[in-house]
Order: structure tokens, then sequence, then C-alpha cells
């Protein structure tokens, strides 16, 4: 799929390698395609079950930017209405949110309305840990440092996933991406998997906030102009 680069999003030369580089895109691989043959028919299930509780389609696509400010379709099973980022609050997800669809409850608890982007993790457009997936409107309020958080992969799961996932304030979550990326390695992706099944299973903060609260201030245009008081 053609990727368009956003203008003027990260200050990193973006014909550098993604964090973890070829070790961590084959065990993306390794991980991906055989539960993309294992999972098919649970994913062909979800798929109608979605289409027969809501009208609307089974898969819901949002642009999104990933490596190095690359702009793509994340996927996921549609949870909420058909057209809802236009009605109520919009990209913000409430408690109890009347938006959401009988069975989305469901599939957004147990996290499998997720299982989709292991599509995008075989295409090259995330990876199975990193940072989740911003919008690209977002990035402009970030700092030079944050934007760092370009320089990965988005993630299907991430550090800020298993400290508090949701509940998180984008400044943590963005804090604690960094950290991810200065410390990587194999071990601590097989680390977060591990975490990420707990925070699963507990189905803790799967709705709060899942979007907002972005809490990065507005910059001016002479903070965008001068990396010194960034």
């Amino acid at each position: 799929m053609h990727m368009q680069r956003l203008d003027d999003v990260s200050p990193h030369d973006s014909s550098q390698p993604a964090v973890g580089g070829r070790a961590k895109r084959i065990m993306d691989l390794a991980i991906a395609v055989p539960a993309l043959v294992v999972l098919s028919p649970v994913l062909v299930l979800i798929a109608i079950l979605v289409r027969r509780d809501s009208p609307g389609p089974a898969i819901f696509k949002q642009r999104r930017a990933g490596l190095h400010g690359n702009e793509f379709d994340l996927l996921k099973f549609r949870s909420m209405v058909d057209g809802a980022e236009s009605i109520g609050s919009g990209l913000t997800v409430q408690v109890n949110d009347d938006r959401i669809t009988k069975l989305g409850r469901l599939l957004r608890r147990t996290s499998l309305d997720e299982l989709p982007q292991l599509i995008n993790v075989v295409r090259g457009e995330m990876s199975i840990v990193g940072p989740r997936p911003t919008i690209a409107s977002q990035i402009s309020r970030y700092t030079d440092e944050q934007r760092r958080r370009l320089d990965a992969r988005p993630g299907i799961t991430g550090l800020a996933q298993v400290r508090g996932r949701a509940s998180l304030p984008w400044s943590t979550r963005i804090a604690l991406d960094l950290e991810y990326i200065n410390g990587w390695s194999l071990r601590s992706d097989l680390t977060i998997l591990a975490r990420t099944l707990l925070v699963v299973v507990r189905g803790s903060d799967t709705y709060r906030g899942e979007v907002a609260p972005f809490d990065l201030p507005e910059r001016s245009p002479a903070e965008e102009q001068d990396p010194a008081r960034h």
C-alpha cells in the first residue's frame, strides 16, 4: 500500500531503520503470520457477527501516523455504530458510550477488535510491540524529543498499555514510549507481550479516555520554528 509522508512531522532522517531493525521485523512476522493463519476462522466469524450486530462494514479503518510519520490505514473490527466519529463525543470514547454496539463492548473488553492489526503488522505498517499509532493532527503538538516516538513502528501493544493503558494522559504515554525506544530489546518486547495478556484478561481501562485526554499544549509558530525552545 502506498504510504504518504507527513510534511514536517519528524526532524529525524526517515531513511534510518526502525527501532529494532531486522531482528524486530523478523520477530513480528514470526508471530503475526502464524497467528493470522491460526485465527483466520475466528476473524471470519467475528466479521460476520459484526455485520449482523449493526449496519455497516465489519472493518473500521482510520488514518494514523506511523513510522517516520508515514500515514497508513489502521484496521479494527468495528465496535461502534457506523459513522461514530462524526456524532456524540467524536474521537473520545466515554464510559458507557452509547455509540458502542452490544457486540462491540465484548470485542473491546477482550481486545478482539484489535486482531485485524495483525494484517498491518504483516504489511510492515505496524509492529507487535511499539507506541500506539496516533492521528496526524496530534503530532503538531509534539516537541522534537517527543517526535522520537515516530522512530519506531507503532505497535498493537506497548509499554504504556501495560502500565496504565488508556487511563494515562498522552504526555505520560509518550514518555513511556520514549523509555521503551531507549531501552528496546527483543526480551523487552516479549515481556510486554506477556504482560499484555494479563491486562487483557483483567479487562481494566478498556473504555476510559481511549483517545483522550490529549494533554499536550498548543505550540506557537515561534516554538515550531526555534528548536532551542523545545
